[in-house]
């Protein structure tokens, strides 16, 4: 997946919103506030980081050189992927939906229900 395809998908969450809290040059994307994909588009390879249950993202860096720890970010809980064509798209969709989801999970119950 390019970047391009990455930032697309990202916005098709329900809720899903683009920032720049960081300043321009850090994508974040976020649902109720709370983040749940970040990127810096002048990187190269690009890389998005995507929050990741602690064990799951244990086993991923261990299957993909392209995955590892979220650089600048709770490294428990956060991985970085490179797009660098090595981690297949399914893969790529699949952990953003998981960490759409693990936010979502971890929202008030007000929002969540405002989800549904």
């Amino acid at each position: 997946m390019t970047l391009s395809d990455v930032i697309d998908y990202c916005l098709t969450k329900k809720a899903s919103e683009e920032s720049l809290p960081f300043g321009p040059d850090v994508l974040v994307y976020k649902v109720c506030g709370k983040m749940f994909a970040l990127a810096v588009p002048d990187d190269v390879p690009p890389r998005v980081n995507l929050k990741c249950d602690p064990d799951r993202a244990l086993e991923l860096r261990d299957a993909y050189d392209a995955i590892i720890p979220g650089y600048h970010m709770n490294k428990r809980h956060w991985n970085t992927l490179c797009l660098d064509e090595t981690v297949p798209d399914d893969l790529v969709r699949d952990l953003i939906d998981h960490s759409y989801n693990l936010v979502v999970r971890g929202l008030k119950k007000a929002d969540r229900d405002a989800l549904a």
